[in-house]
């Protein structure tokens, strides 16, 4: 059974550059983030100083702030939303509550003691290594660096960059670090991801939906009053009700009668735009054909047929953009609309989510109950 709806975009690798396949919703967001207060570390703090500048400093300069623009490129298409980050201007973050703070990654071990100088007793990364080699970070030195302090902790919950589906999964053990990292070392939090744009927002928001007390559309605005993001609230919604029903999945088939092409591909689904997963060619059908179990939810995706992007015409086709793109979508759904874990599901992934008093406890007794990851 499907039905149209306007899904999060997701991606599996900030570094690749993406078809505009992606539909963006009309809001622009930037990163306007409180910087901190001491000297600014990276090759453009050079700019800002009187005397002549090296070669090799302008050409450092000019390949971070090239590395910067193709991010926030890459960012904007998968997100659906305008959206920048300048690596080269240093750590920017903001206070959404006294004790959280959602930031940008930390790029020196000097970054340590600018957070430790306004009371954060734990870094949260929710960085990948391929994310931090793509900016040229010593995630290594900070954390040893971190480590000659006792009041302060270093931890790492990796999840995709640009990659919703991956996010759903995720969430509820990287929330159950956090929860148990918070209450163990107190103080301020800092999460962060890299631009603090995505991953460490929607993380923010999964804990103060599930453990503070918070509705999810009210947390969701108290966040947006201090720092202008864009966090997929899908994601978090269907988490939630990932953890109070289950991580049901179901075999989905997807089909492409094209006998002539010599390859066939999709990327969406559940893997993020970054990724493809190829379809199988079934001589005696004469189709290509791609069957993969997806948990209950919505996907869009899209074919590479002899590597051009295109959709199925007779698949389900979703509404266009104000640029004219559209992606094929699959919805999948509980066999029995009717049970009580789809009308709990519905209630939860609708508009305003709001979790009763018994299920926010079932939900921190299941973060209480995951194995501690390792990092």
């Amino acid at each position: 059974m499907f039905c149209v709806q306007n899904l999060p975009r997701s991606s599996a690798l900030p570094l690749q550059s993406f078809k505009s396949h992606q539909r963006r919703p009309p809001c622009s967001v930037n990163t306007l983030g409180v910087m901190s207060n001491v000297n600014l570390h990276r090759s453009m703090a050079v700019k800002a100083i009187s005397g002549p500048t090296s070669s090799a400093e302008t050409s450092d300069a000019n390949v971070e702030e090239e590395k910067s623009e193709t991010y926030s490129t890459n960012m904007t298409e998968a997100m659906g939303a305008v959206l920048t980050y300048r690596h080269e201007l240093g750590i920017n973050y903001n206070f959404i509550r006294p004790d959280l703070i959602v930031g940008s990654c930390l790029q020196t071990p000097e970054d340590v003691d600018k957070l430790r100088s306004i009371g954060v007793k734990t870094i949260f990364c929710l960085q990948q290594n391929s994310d931090l080699e793509y900016f040229g970070v010593d995630i290594n030195g900070i954390r040893e660096y971190a480590k000659t302090y006792d009041d302060i902790q270093h931890l790492r919950a990796e999840i995709r960059d640009f990659d919703a589906f991956d996010l759903r999964v995720r969430l509820p053990a990287v929330v159950s670090k956090l929860y148990k990292a918070i209450n163990r070392n107190g103080g301020v939090t800092y999460v962060h991801c890299t631009a603090g744009l995505g991953r460490a927002p929607a993380v923010t928001l999964a804990y103060m939906f599930w453990v503070q007390g918070y509705k999810l559309i009210e947390a969701h605005n108290l966040l947006q009053s201090k720092r202008s993001c864009f966090p997929k609230l899908d994601a978090i919604k269907s988490a939630a009700a990932d953890i109070l029903t289950g991580l049901r999945k179901k075999v989905v088939t997807l089909t492409w009668k094209n006998p002539d092409c010599t390859t066939l591909e999709i990327s969406g689904l559940d893997i993020g735009w970054g990724q493809r997963i190829p379809l199988q060619f079934d001589e005696e059908q004469g189709l290509w054909i791609l069957r993969r179990e997806l948990a209950e939810g919505c996907y869009e995706y899209k074919y590479i047929v002899d590597g051009e992007w295109t959709i199925n015409e007779n698949e389900l086709v979703t509404s266009a953009n104000k640029d004219g793109h559209v992606n094929n979508f699959v919805q999948v759904f509980d066999d029995n609309p009717d049970s009580f874990n789809a009308n709990l599901r519905k209630r939860l992934t609708g508009d305003d989510p709001d979790l009763s008093m018994d299920e926010r406890l079932k939900i921190r007794q299941f973060l209480e109950s995951i194995p501690d990851e390792e990092q």
